[in-house]
């Protein structure tokens, strides 16, 4: 199967969108398909090629996105439907089709060629969070980008029951993978709790982009809890901002690979803030890496996130909840550790080449139905 995967973002890019396109641009090599992947260029003096790719990246000419320069946004070009003709692609896949997204949906039509769109970002909670309004202005983008695919796939049931309320069509549940090797249990560093927490403290991470929708500045009230050591990983227009909001948190930057897994391990509790996640990732990698998990009762973690077995579910923007939830956590080690190994026994059959072969599914059934209708 000859496919072309468009993507938003792709590495060195540190996103959902972008770890994703990776990850389904690896599976469909190690299946024998032959993928190619469109994306945006890269920042100037980036290097695009510090992490090797599985198969051929044409890059697509871009600017910086105004008041958030890590996100790049592709410019037209001539380049998609050409790539899509050179590839002779049997299939397009839209990875969270926005800017790019909509030209490669464009030029797919007007080549016949299938496509499958994946939802990846709530573009409507960006819109409330960026701009205080404009959300039925996003809903009626995502809406005729989606409606023009053969099928659409949402990552959590909470991102399928919105699509569909909105009108998308055609929509199903694809989730995510996680990788179990790079996170796990057995990469807890004593030497680097030793250094985040010199003083024995419970060490209580949050990673992601730091951003305002991420909305980590809830964590102020954790950091004011004796004996608890904040720790942020991540980088993004807000840390400025979070620096001053966080007393005595400790900052690590952006950090990727085997290093992000040993810090994962390494903490004692995870806390996810944001309430406008489709499927948020590190939240899976934080259950595969034997972590209790506190995070809010909306969107990607209502599946993720089992109350009361594997962590705990705070209202949504709620800080008070939300230290309130660690507290309990490093009041009670017994339940740290159960909750931690009742999260890692959930994610272990989730991995990638499980969820890919899954979305071969899905590229079979969009292939199938278009067969049916041209021969009809």
């Amino acid at each position: 199967m000859r496919v072309v995967i468009v993507t938003e973002s792709f590495p060195p890019d540190v996103n959902g969108v972008a770890h994703c396109a990776l990850q389904t641009a690896r599976h469909l090599v190690d299946r024998g398909h032959l993928p190619l992947v469109l994306a945006p260029a890269t920042a100037p003096g980036v290097r695009a090629d510090v992490l090797e790719a599985p198969c051929p990246v044409v890059r697509v000419p871009s600017l910086p996105l105004p008041g958030y320069p890590q996100v790049r946004v592709a410019l037209p070009s001539r380049r998609i439907a050409a790539a899509l003709t050179e590839h002779r692609a049997d299939l397009v896949h839209l990875a969270g089709p926005f800017v790019l997204g909509v030209r490669g949906m464009a030029a797919a039509a007007r080549l016949g060629i299938p496509a499958v769109a994946v939802y990846q970002t709530d573009l409507a909670g960006y819109a409330r969070t960026y701009m205080g309004a404009g959300e039925a202005a996003a809903w009626r983008r995502i809406r005729s980008v989606h409606a023009a695919a053969d099928r659409t796939l949402a990552p959590s049931t909470a991102a399928l029951q919105d699509l569909e309320a909105h009108g998308v069509p055609r929509v199903r549940l694809w989730p995510r993978g996680v990788d179990t090797v790079r996170f796990r249990p057995d990469r807890r560093d004593e030497a680097l709790r030793r250094e985040l927490a010199p003083n024995g403290e419970l060490i209580v991470g949050y990673v992601g982009r730091l951003a305002p929708e991420k909305q980590v500045e809830l964590l102020a009230g954790v950091c004011g809890l004796e004996g608890v050591r904040v720790v942020v990983v991540g980088d993004g227009p807000s840390q400025d901002h979070l620096t001053g909001a966080l007393p005595g948190a400790v900052f690590m930057g952006r950090r990727t690979g085997g290093e992000l897994g040993r810090i994962f391990a390494s903490l004692d509790v995870f806390v996810h803030t944001g309430p406008f996640e489709t499927f948020c990732q590190t939240v899976q990698e934080a259950m595969a890496s034997g972590l209790p998990v506190v995070a809010p009762a909306a969107g990607g973690p209502l599946d993720l996130v089992d109350h009361g077995r594997t962590g705990l579910l705070v209202p949504p923007r709620d800080a008070a909840a939300v230290r309130d939830a660690v507290w309990s956590l490093a009041a009670d080690p017994a339940m740290r550790a159960a909750f931690g190994a009742a999260g890692r026994a959930t994610v272990e059959g989730r991995t990638w080449a499980a969820v890919g072969d899954q979305l071969l599914g899905h590229y079979e059934d969009v292939l199938a139905a278009r067969r049916t209708a041209v021969a009809a």
